[in-house]
């Protein structure tokens, strides 16, 4: 492909990032919980039944729905996409529903607990979907492992400074609401509009700019007499069960998906819980949450394209484990903080470490893989993802109800993180990359 076609792809490829970043910001992190716990649900939470429960546990709870859906699906649409080279429009349809998700959220008022949880849920799994197709894309515009990391972390970068814009435009409006004639529920409901309306806008540019290597093909749906849809999806559940057992072969690879899906839970649930502990456990207001999040968002840009550095020096591998070191201690710091200023400085460590963990563990894999199932074997990266975001954010509400404050569990985090660790060291690079080529070069079995 000529060097105007990879900077076009390399820049559409980016260019989803910052635009789906401001539904994960704004939505799913920023506003959304926030809104949930004080104008949905409200401080005194709902009983069901015989039972109370707080908004902290009802969002915990969606949260691991919205995983186990995209866990259930992610391997055989991945296999899909990947023999139809349909990769670009599984993830064009992804974002759009989602925005579309996130732009009906508006409609959610006080009382309206079920419908802005099903709102979210929908969102939620097509934002995650998405995200299976477009980090397929990446060992297909960016082979070798450096140029993966750089690409990588240059993705997440592009992710911060949009979602970030987007999210201080939604901030403005929250802080300046009075001023501007209107309630601060209803700024923060116009606010999620901006961002599906931002995820939706700029997908059009990924669309523009963003091309696809042929697929490989699936079995005739005629020979069997099935229709089309039938036999391309049995064709790509067939392609997820080789797969599977294609990954249970490589011993490396299989020990990073099981590391990964430790740390990533931990990673996963402090994402998801951070705004709506700040809100119910610390009760901050709504606009140093905001706040901080925003600060996130903008070290998180440079903590991307540090340990993309740092990858270079030490290793992928090796930058990863640094960053879960102080993931550790961030974990441990969130069970004594009691203050604004406290939340705020954990969260500058935070944006440190977000960006490294996730954009040198997304290229690693990418590095270990064959290029040409891509989506096949990123939809298994998903599974273990969404895998352990299932069980965090679950284990989460329940240690919340049981013991009344999320204190305690915010410090199940830890555990994630060690055991990961410990997984991560013990899992050798070259030799991944090497069950990788040959797996290549033996194409599908």
């Amino acid at each position: 492909m000529p060097e105007t076609g990879n900077r076009k792809n390399n820049f559409g490829w980016c260019m989803y990032d910052w635009a789906n970043s401001a539904y994960t910001t704004t939505v799913a992190v920023g506003l959304l919980p926030a809104y949930f716990a004080q104008a949905v649900v409200g401080s005194e939470g709902v009983r069901l039944g015989d039972t109370l429960y707080r908004a902290t546990t009802l969002w915990g709870f969606t949260a691991g729905l919205a995983a186990f859906l995209a866990f259930l699906l992610s391997p055989t649409l991945g296999a899909v996409a990947d023999m139809t080279a349909s990769k670009k429009r599984f993830l064009l349809a992804c974002a759009f529903t989602g925005s579309l998700f996130s732009v009906l959220l508006y409609f959610c008022q006080s009382g309206d607990i079920f419908r802005t949880l099903f709102f979210f849920l929908v969102a939620q799994v097509a934002y995650v979907g998405g995200n299976v197709f477009y980090d397929a894309f990446l060992p297909q515009i960016a082979p070798g492992r450096n140029a993966m990391d750089r690409l990588s972390g240059k993705g997440y970068a592009y992710g911060y400074v949009g979602g970030g814009l987007q999210f201080a435009l939604a901030l403005g409006l929250v802080a300046g609401h009075r001023r501007l004639g209107m309630t601060q529920g209803l700024a923060a409901r116009l606010g999620m509009v901006m961002a599906g309306l931002w995820w939706a806008g700029f997908t059009l540019v990924t669309a523009r700019h963003l091309s696809e290597a042929p697929g490989r093909g699936v079995p005739s749906p005629r020979k069997s007499g099935r229709p089309q849809w039938l036999g391309t999806l049995a064709a790509g559940f067939s392609r997820t069960l080789q797969t599977t057992r294609q990954v249970r072969r490589y011993r490396h690879l299989a020990t990073f998906l099981l590391a990964y899906m430790f740390y990533n839970d931990g990673i996963q649930t402090a994402i998801n819980m951070a705004t709506i502990y700040g809100k119910d456990e610390l009760g901050l207001s709504t606009t140093v949450l905001m706040a901080t999040l925003l600060t996130i968002q903008m070290v998180a840009t440079a903590g991307a394209l540090l340990f993309s550095r740092v990858a270079s020096w030490l290793g992928t591998r090796q930058a990863v484990m640094l960053t879960l070191v102080i993931w550790s201690g961030v974990a441990v710091a969130a069970y004594f903080i009691q203050s604004a200023r406290d939340f705020f400085a954990l969260g500058v460590v935070v944006g440190l470490v977000l960006g490294g963990s996730q954009a040198l563990s997304r290229s690693l894999y990418g590095s270990m893989i064959p290029p040409r199932a891509s989506a096949e074997f990123y939809g298994f990266y998903t599974l273990f993802s969404k895998f352990s975001s299932i069980w965090g954010s679950w284990v989460f509400a329940a240690v919340t109800l049981m013991a009344g404050s999320a204190r305690t569990a915010i410090l199940s985090l830890v555990a994630f993180f060690l055991v990961g660790l410990v997984l991560l060291a013990l899992v050798d690079e070259e030799k991944a990359r090497q069950a990788g080529r040959e797996a290549e070069v033996a194409g599908p079995q």
